[in-house]
């Protein structure tokens, strides 16, 4: 079948052409299209096209795609980077040994596992992942929601505590692996970043408050709500020790302080990775030297490497599967955003579904070997890049450092104060409280800063997963609503040119009486075509209204601009038949400017090409306009010449027309362009 439009883009109208009364001839420009009858090609497979893109490639491409860390190690330059990579990765290596401990505490474990899982799923990701600069290991906030969650199904002090976080971490493995493989890494577009923003900082605030038992030297509620943390901690007022508390908010200024310090000169950027560490050494000196009572300590560590295991406890399984779910979540947007941000800054390209499959065995070969989830860290890679990491190797140094001190160190970590890993985590909670966002959206989108404030408060009062769940159902509203109520735009033509234009946007734009043009910014499809018709039906109603004179002012033709309408589906093409019969009722002519293929198919197949007619399919807006005021011209000039009482309809003239009957041979001028 062959589908002709009705000009071809390559005429060149003038002002002078649309005014006078000369009458020129349409020509057809034709294209093919297949008919709807015509077979499809077969699509092959998916297990088709991956057995043959395997197939092209060679040993080497395999064996990048299967370990992307010999992508680096094949160009590995020893002189300029191995320097760089073992500075880098002792220094963040050196950084991990007390916040991992720390983040161990907060996840209601013993500061062992903390280390743990920062020693074995390094060295997988280091193979595995695609990140150069990525720091993987405990963060604080799947630290929190892993508290959260296996608080309200066991005791912290139960051993079935530990083995159901390992469990989550392999649970954790898996999800991420099949998101990898099954390229769904793109689900997570959906969240606006906004919501994540409004949850991090909720969550670093409920992080800070559960920290605070160790400054103030008494229990506090375990909740990831803020009212039940706030209340216990007033409540526990009267137990208040001073020891602790002082100890806890000097070592959290000098933390904050060698922060500061090393963010403001290039020269000290060494302070900001030794912050914790030399906060803990102080803390741990001035215990092993006092000996308060009053402070409480970490105690004894097991020492040496984890011994390998089966994760236990899979009877739980069904009560982790949403948290497993909102962690790998939290994960994949911490960790793939920081991996790209670092990627582009490095000058190589990352695979976000090959770093989901690197996160996601990490965590489960990390499970065997008593790992609670891990993730990537903001602090800790911007550190890694900040040193001068090239290569996974300083990964490969940071698991290095952290098996020295399994193996040697963890005596040393026995007087290691608690308040002062408390500190550790307040630090960080502050430096994600991301208030700046908060004034910047309000600044730009008030729309992003309502969806910012639903997540923060929701989070903060009512739990971090009804939080999270209601942040991500107000994000994906908004998306709906958006996709739902599409804009759509009337275009006007800018005086001079043959160019057509949003007339809110340029003002100068004219339009033509008795010619509706627009432009519909999105698909066209089930949820948004009575949308559609509803705004058609509105812009006809005010051309209408803001014309002048009886019969040639009112609307005559309505075309839709769809070069920006990349889909459109059956429930749509229905729409636009009745709309079509809607508009044939009252002498109203509906034409399409520049469908792209795959839109003018289903039209075609749909039979809506025949129904309107193949020549009211035009090339560009300029020469739909064009045909349209010619047929007016032709028209009015028959209704001149017309007896009175036999003027003929509109579109029984155009048919008699279009049928080889001639025009009427006087015509009168056309009608001159209204300015908007």
């Amino acid at each position: 079948m062959e589908i002709s439009y009705a000009t071809s883009s390559n005429l060149d109208i003038t002002d002078s052409d649309v005014v006078n009364g000369l009458a020129r001839q349409v020509r057809a420009t034709p294209l093919d299209r297949p008919t709807p009858s015509s077979p499809a090609l077969p699509s092959p497979s998916l297990l088709a096209q991956w057995r043959l893109k395997f197939q092209s490639m060679s040993l080497i491409e395999l064996m990048e795609i299967l370990l992307p860390c010999t992508r680096w190690i094949r160009t590995y330059d020893w002189s300029e980077c191995l320097e760089l990579d073992i500075m880098a990765g002792t220094t963040v290596g050196v950084m991990l040994i007390p916040q991992a401990m720390s983040y161990a505490k907060l996840a209601g474990l013993h500061p062992i596992y903390g280390l743990y899982s920062g020693f074995v799923p390094i060295f997988v990701y280091a193979v595995f992942g695609s990140s150069r600069q990525l720091a993987i290991g405990p963060v604080t906030l799947v630290s929190l929601l892993v508290s959260n969650v296996l608080s309200g199904i066991v005791d912290p002090s139960d051993e079935l505590y530990t083995e159901l976080a390992i469990l989550l971490a392999f649970m954790v493995g898996v999800l991420e692996c099949a998101m990898g493989l099954l390229r769904l890494g793109w689900l997570l577009r959906f969240i606006s970043h906004s919501v994540i923003s409004g949850f991090i900082t909720s969550s670093a605030v409920v992080i800070a408050l559960s920290q605070a038992k160790y400054f103030l030297g008494y229990s506090v509620e375990r909740s990831s709500k803020f009212l039940p943390l706030a209340k216990s901690i007033i409540d526990g007022a009267g137990d208040f020790s001073w020891p602790p508390f002082v100890m806890g908010s000097t070592i959290l200024a000098i933390i904050l302080l060698m922060k500061r310090m090393g963010s403001s000169k290039k020269n000290l950027r060494f302070l900001r990775a030794s912050g914790p560490l030399t906060a803990v050494m102080l803390g741990t000196a001035f215990v092993k030297i006092f000996r308060p009572s009053s402070i409480s300590v970490v105690g004894e560590i097991p020492q040496g490497l984890p011994e390998f295991h089966i994760p236990r406890g899979f009877q739980y399984a069904h009560s982790l599967i949403s948290t497993a779910v909102l962690i790998t979540g939290v994960a994949i947007l911490e960790s793939v955003g920081i991996a790209k941000a670092l990627a582009a800054k490095n000058g190589y390209d990352l695979d976000s579904n090959q770093e989901l499959f690197g996160l996601g065995m990490a965590n489960i070969c990390g499970s065997f070997f008593s790992a609670y989830p891990a993730t990537g860290s903001f602090s800790r890679s911007a550190v890694n890049h900040e040193t001068g990491a090239k290569t996974g190797l300083s990964g490969i140094v940071m698991g290095c450092i952290m098996g020295c001190a399994l193996f040697f160190l963890t005596p040393l970590f026995r007087d290691i104060p608690q308040c002062a890993l408390a500190a550790i985590v307040i630090s960080v909670g502050i430096s994600l409280v991301d208030y700046e966002e908060a004034l910047f959206l309000w600044r730009v989108d008030k729309k992003d800063f309502l969806l910012w404030t639903i997540t923060c408060i929701m989070t903060l009062f009512l739990g971090i997963e009804i939080g999270v769940l209601v942040g991500v159902s107000a994000s994906l509203a908004f998306v709906i609503h958006e996709s739902a109520n599409p804009h759509i735009a009337v275009l006007g033509r800018l005086p001079g040119t043959t160019v057509y234009r949003n007339i809110e946007q340029y003002p100068e734009a004219y339009i033509y009486n008795g010619i509706v043009v627009v432009r519909i910014d999105a698909p066209i499809y089930f949820a948004n075509i009575s949308y559609i018709k509803d705004r058609l039906r509105e812009y006809e109603v005010d051309s209408s209204g803001n014309t002048k004179g009886p019969e040639t002012e009112r609307i005559y033709f309505v075309i839709i601009e769809m070069a920006a309408v990349p889909y459109i589906d059956s429930s749509a093409v229905q729409a636009l038949k009745d709309l079509h019969q809607e508009y044939k009722s009252r002498e109203i002519q509906m034409g399409f400017s520049n469908p792209n293929r795959k839109v003018l198919i289903t039209l075609s197949r749909a039979g809506l090409i025949e129904l309107i007619g193949k020549r009211w399919y035009f090339v560009s807006v300029h020469d739909a306009v064009k045909a349209c005021l010619q047929y007016m011209e032709n028209f009015l000039g028959s209704i001149r010449n017309q007896t009175p009482g036999g003027q003929p309809e509109f579109l029984q003239w155009q048919w008699k027309q279009h049928n080889g009957e001639e025009p009427y041979p006087d015509q009168e001028p056309l009608l001159p362009p209204r300015e908007v």
